[in-house]
């Protein structure tokens, strides 16, 4: 008999409780769907099937994309050098730190230090994005760097694990050449499709925007990299033209947040396991605070240099703390080319799980930016506008 229906079932059942449950306790419904998905896959045993991954896959994807499109280019180039900063010690200290740790302390072998450190090297695009759109900072530039600065941690990422593994091949030079031409030829060729259908009941300049990502992602598959990326790229590089269309870039929130994001994060929290937690709680701990601890050492002086405010500068490193796409790629990635055990496998993807929880958790309700907070002169301007958002936040608006 066939169950997809009733697999279905089971899903939207645990969505909608996340989202009641986001309003009723004021916690971001990503990090919800994450708690009732450990409770799903541990208790109700739902099952992951292609359909569910490949809803989940492209749950990232468009979040991916959004938070490239609502990034302002003026507030880019403003806050380009700090984000480019606190991005690449995002990256590198974490990295760094995770791989020493796994084959110095732990007695890992090399191949297996070097996805650790991948892993715990990464920032979570899409729960920075989903957190950002709830509290209604990824309309001011204090967030939008904050997005920056994860696309250039995830960035580092994906070319560590290039590097040290995958290398460069023919396919990826087409990926990139085709990703090249997509920046260039993106934007004339939406503009004249927008400009022809927009306000249509069938909304076919959505369906224009998810079959470049569609595209996309299956190139970036197909030549090794991963699917996420250049649906950032392409956000950032449309996001001017999408000034203009933010009623568009509304409802593809809305689409993304209704029928897939639900998926992808729901699925994070399948992935852990409860007896991963027990066995391995002590390295789970170490490679946890190993993580945070590397991002605190390096993305804390750093936001301290760039003269954001004590409270700010916590809050941006926490949201930097945070790793779920990439982290969990690499480690499956390890996984399925046996550079780790599935013991190892387990610990790290549970780390990284834990990073896309904990520190937004301790972020949003102990370092939320508030109004007496906005006395940083690179961010005074953009974090004016985020005033109704901390009002929100603080009336359990998230």
């Amino acid at each position: 008999m066939d169950l997809t229906f009733w697999i279905a079932t089971q899903w939207i059942l645990l969505a909608l409780v996340a989202s009641l449950l986001s309003i009723r306790l004021g916690i971001s419904v990503a990090l919800m769907e994450i708690a009732v998905g450990v409770v799903g896959g541990n208790l109700l045993h739902i099952e992951i099937t292609s359909w569910v991954n490949f809803l989940a896959s492209f749950g990232a994807v468009i979040l991916t994309f959004l938070a490239g499109a609502e990034i302002d280019p003026q507030g880019l180039r403003e806050n380009l050098k700090q984000s480019l900063v606190i991005g690449f010690l995002s990256f590198l200290l974490p990295c760094l730190l995770g791989m020493a740790t796994a084959y110095y302390f732990l007695g890992w072998n090399w191949n297996a230090a070097k996805i650790t450190g991948i892993a715990l090297s990464t920032t979570s695009v899409a729960v920075v994005y989903a957190v950002m759109v709830e509290t209604g900072l990824s309309s001011t530039r204090f967030g939008q760097a904050i997005l920056a600065a994860c696309f250039v941690t995830d960035l580092g990422t994906v070319v560590a694990l290039g590097l040290l593994f995958t290398g460069f091949s023919l396919k990826l030079l087409i990926f990139a050449a085709v990703l090249v031409l997509a920046v260039l030829l993106g934007t004339p060729i939406a503009s004249r499709i927008f400009k022809l259908c927009s306000g249509k009941v069938s909304e076919p300049e959505i369906k224009f925007v998810f079959l470049i990502l569609l595209a996309l992602a299956y190139l970036a598959v197909y030549s090794g990299s991963e699917a996420v990326l250049p649906a950032y790229i392409i956000g950032m590089a449309m996001a001017g033209f999408f000034i203009q269309y933010r009623e568009t870039l509304h409802k593809m929130r809305a689409i993304a947040f209704v029928a897939f994001t639900p998926f992808y994060f729901i699925k994070a929290g399948a992935l852990v396991s409860i007896n991963a937690l027990g066995t391995g709680l002590g390295l789970i701990l170490l490679l946890l605070t190993v993580k945070v601890a590397a991002k605190f050492i390096g993305v804390l002086p750093t936001t301290w240099l760039f003269r954001y405010s004590k409270r700010d500068g916590i809050y941006t490193t926490l949201l930097m703390s945070t790793g779920l796409t990439f982290g969990t790629i690499s480690a499956l990635y390890g996984l399925t080319n046996k550079y780790i055990t599935d013991a190892q496998y387990s610990v790290i993807v549970t780390v990284v799980i834990l990073s896309a929880v904990v520190p937004t958790m301790i972020a949003q309700k102990y370092f939320f930016p508030v109004p007496e907070t906005q006395d940083t002169p690179q961010i005074e301007a953009p974090m004016q506008t985020s005033n109704e958002s901390a009002t929100a936040y603080s009336k359990g608006g998230v």
